[in-house]
């Protein structure tokens, strides 16, 4: 059995091929693509691999690590707009690969429905949900102020691109999405959340339940209280409304009252950096939301933005926090905090789409309602106040985890799935 990936980004081991940098986004992947590699004899699957490379550059194709891959031409920075010609380039490589199951990862992205589009079995083609856009836009603003949504700063100029006009192309984005969905004949998901909005989305097409297998680095090292920075609270991203960093921030002022050593670390992009000139004209209108936020309530010190990590910085920042902290307006399954969970570390979290699925109130971690700051502060709090119970909630948390992503369990559970596609 021939099948074939459309992924949003290069896997590291063609990376390492080609001599270039590899991303540290999705990186359960290559988990996932070496179990089937290593078991080929056994599963009869012949692994593809097809990726966007950025406009400008060459299409690629090779052979890497055991599988053949395919790099096409795409305009990632804007997501919003669909491209015919990924029509064009995708043909090619079918009647290249002659692909039995076409399995699409993701749901983000153009390419999604360039594919769709392209296959001309759309029984044949499965698409894998994580995020999904149109709900995503429903949520996108995520009880911002009106005039925060509705202002341009210079970068919002320059780029076209404040907030409002960004819930707009996540809108467009959806519009795309549903167009795909509604096109294959099947679709994988792991939440009650996502199975209830495929039902909506496509109700055509047939659903098939598997859990998610996380990045390598997050299986085996354990998380002790003992070894961790009291009173730390670790959010992996919160670059854009979506994650509600603005949520933490207007909580913090209670939770370093009562706990006056809290201090907070966030992944990713330093959205709030306003230093020099180049600065200032770069920072959007949510990164200067979030700097007034901090400044007037005088938490510059306490609050760090780390910059972006790779996946074992990562998880020794999860290691070394005392809690971790998913405030957003809207997720899925969110893969930060099944790496908590599975790290066995204290976790809060909003109770917002497939988060519920992934974790028992009480029992696993903490859950809140989206968008209530004393609600927040109260779960914080608690796991900080609360030694036992933030340990308890730990242990319960990685005993759930190892079932939910189990690599063995998860990769049996796909081949299972490429086979009743193909009977």
């Amino acid at each position: 059995m021939r099948v074939l990936w459309l992924c949003n980004i290069m896997l590291p081991a063609i990376a390492e091929e080609l001599g270039v940098a590899a991303s540290n986004k999705e990186g359960w992947l290559t988990g996932l693509a070496e179990q089937l590699i290593r078991h080929r004899e056994e599963n009869g699957i012949e692994l593809g691999v097809c990726f966007p490379v950025g406009k400008g550059e060459a299409p690629l194709q090779g052979t890497a690590g055991g599988l053949r891959y395919f790099g096409f031409i795409e305009n990632t920075g804007k997501p919003e707009c669909y491209d015919k010609s990924l029509e064009v380039q995708f043909a090619a490589v079918l009647k290249e690969y002659r692909p039995d199951v076409v399995h699409i990862f993701g749901t983000e992205f153009p390419h999604t429905l360039a594919m769709a589009r392209s296959v001309q079995d759309k029984k044949r083609v499965l698409i894998g949900i994580q995020g999904i856009c149109s709900k995503i836009a429903d949520f996108y603003t995520a009880d911002l102020p009106k005039s925060i949504v509705n202002r341009f700063l210079i970068r919002d100029i320059l780029r076209w691109d404040n907030i409002a006009l960004q819930q707009k192309k996540f809108v467009q984005r959806g519009r795309m999405e549903t167009e795909a969905l509604r096109s294959v004949g099947h679709i994988t998901g792991r939440t009650a959340w996502d199975r209830t909005a495929v039902a909506e989305l496509a109700p055509a097409a047939e659903y098939h339940f598997m859990n998610e297998t996380l990045r390598p680095q997050f299986y085996g090292p354990g998380w002790q209280l003992s070894e961790c920075e009291k009173y730390s609270i670790f959010l992996s991203q919160g670059n854009y409304p979506v994650k509600g960093l603005h949520y933490l921030l207007l909580a913090l002022p209670d939770i370093v009252k009562r706990f006056p050593e809290t201090k907070v670390y966030v992944a990713g992009d330093e959205i709030t950096r306003y230093g020099t000139l180049k600065e200032k004209i770069k920072i959007g209108s949510y990164g200067k939301y979030c700097l007034k936020l901090i400044k007037e309530a005088g938490l510059t010190e306490k609050v760090v933005f780390l910059g972006k990590l790779n996946s074992s910085e990562m998880c020794g920042q999860y290691l070394k926090s005392h809690l971790y902290l998913s405030p957003s307006s809207i997720e899925n399954s969110s893969n930060s905090v099944g790496e908590a969970m599975l790290l066995g570390m204290p976790v809060v979290s909003s109770a917002v789409g497939g988060v519920p699925s992934m974790l028992e109130h009480e029992k696993e971690g903490l859950l809140y309602p989206h968008g209530d700051k004393d609600a927040l502060t109260e779960a914080v709090c608690c796991m900080f106040e609360d030694d036992g119970f933030a340990v308890s909630c730990g242990k319960n948390a990685l005993k759930r985890a190892a079932v939910t992503h189990n690599p063995d369990a998860n990769y049996r559970r796909l081949v299972e799935i490429y086979r009743e596609i193909v009977r």
